[in-house]
């Protein structure tokens, strides 16, 4: 069976998910990649009927020049992508680059069933997506289990991640929904012999994305069939980030999501008073902290190290104020979602707690969601166990009921358990 199949494979590999990249998981380091993509893959010569104006239309496709060789033993066709998406801050449609990974073998009745998967962070420049290295940044080995277990997986780096047309709004959980529903639809339109049916699943970062998708797809994810997402960790309510600033007491690896969130806001907003939020440590080693590359790995985890509470205080509270409305708008939920969520936390994440999730899931229970809650109190960030996900997933494509915790879960969280 699928479940055992993927359960096998994936245990050694499913925490690369997890922990892929975050600076949390790395104490502000940077990814290792096994080398850039130098060298140009082979033109697949896809259709691009619709690039660059309508959502999920492929603008090129080529051959992965190198790639793992458990993974590239375990495929009929890896393929690097860029496609047409939408900027969830202008709504204007962008280029965005991901990759492609199809099963060898024979498709089965209805097309290879699709998972895109949520990469969490890996930072915030053209040179940070996984499609630019031959192990995606450490997510070969989870990508080589989703394949062996009969998927085909979609990996978008996300917006500005990679070649496009436009920087990464890091954390904007709008423009990351968008990327992951047209990495679906461009995987589909690449691979004929695909499902229209698709999952969702993330870490983090990722776990916002796929959370988002869920809750945008009835409006923009028209062409294709979701039938579930699974949100790992997944940022959700980030407003406690300005609150943690001003009162001084966010950690070393939230202080690290707030200078990208920090340098993201600058570049989208001209009107926004950077001057107010960063000084000291962060104000003098600004661009490494917001560097990808592995040579700048150890002088940003120094700088993350050496940022002091003073060094991203909001400078008045207005200025707080303002923070909280544009983290606000970040955040999750937003509007119902279409289809049923799996949600896995921990009550030892440092990076994002439980707090901070709780509050989201209440939120979405309250707008009809229905919500498979998993929490782990002995588990943190970058260490939750996903055995139960694989049946999950499997049940979600095979049309089985799912489990609702939001009556259970609100009733505890009304007795402050």
């Amino acid at each position: 069976m699928i479940s055992r199949r993927l359960r096998r494979a994936v245990t050694a590999g499913a925490l690369a998910v997890v922990c892929l990249t975050m600076p949390a998981c790395h104490s502000g380091s940077a990814p290792k990649a096994a080398g850039p993509l130098t060298a140009p893959g082979i033109d697949l010569k896809p259709d691009t009927r619709g690039a660059g104006q309508v959502p999920g239309a492929l603008v090129s496709a080529s051959t992965f020049p190198t790639l793992d060789l458990r993974l590239k033993s375990a495929v009929s066709l890896a393929a690097r992508i860029s496609y047409t998406s939408t900027s969830g801050i202008t709504g204007a449609h962008t280029e965005v680059s991901g990759s492609v990974f199809v099963p060898a073998g024979t498709p089965p009745q209805g097309g290879w069933p699709v998972i895109i998967l949520g990469h969490a962070t890996s930072g915030m420049r053209p040179e940070c997506g996984p499609s630019g290295s031959s192990t995606l940044l450490g997510l070969s080995t989870s990508v080589t289990a989703l394949i062996k277990a009969g998927y085909l997986v979609g990996l978008p780096d996300y917006q500005g991640l990679g070649p496009g047309t436009a920087g990464h709004p890091y954390a904007d959980a709008t423009t990351a929904g968008y990327n992951v529903i047209d990495a679906a639809r461009a995987a589909h339109r690449l691979v004929p012999e695909s499902s229209d049916r698709w999952l969702a699943v993330g870490i983090s970062q990722g776990g916002q994305a796929a959370w988002a998708a869920n809750e945008l797809t009835a409006r923009y994810g028209t062409g294709m069939t979701l039938v579930g997402t699974v949100s790992v960790s997944p940022a959700t309510d980030l407003t406690g980030l300005a609150t943690g600033a001003a009162a001084g007491t966010l950690l070393k690896e939230q202080d690290a999501v707030l200078q990208l969130i920090l340098a993201s806001l600058a570049t989208e907003n001209p009107s926004f008073s950077l001057q107010d939020y960063r000084r000291g440590n962060v104000a003098e080693h600004w661009d490494v902290l917001s560097s990808c590359r592995a040579e700048d790995a150890e002088a940003r985890a120094a700088a993350v190290d050496h940022i002091t509470p003073d060094d991203l205080r909001p400078a008045s509270p207005q200025a707080e104020a303002t923070l909280q409305g544009l983290l606000a708008k970040r955040s999750l939920p937003k509007e119902p979602t279409s289809a049923p969520m799996l949600v896995l936390y921990g009550g030892q994440d440092t990076l994002l707690p439980p707090e901070w999730t709780n509050k989201a899931l209440s939120a979405a229970c309250q707008l009809g969601d229905v919500i498979d809650i998993k929490f782990q109190p002995a588990k943190g960030h970058s260490d939750i166990d996903l055995g139960m996900s694989f049946d999950w997933i499997k049940d979600r494509f095979a049309g089985l009921p799912v489990s609702n915790s939001c009556r259970s879960f609100e009733s505890a969280q009304g007795t402050g358990q």
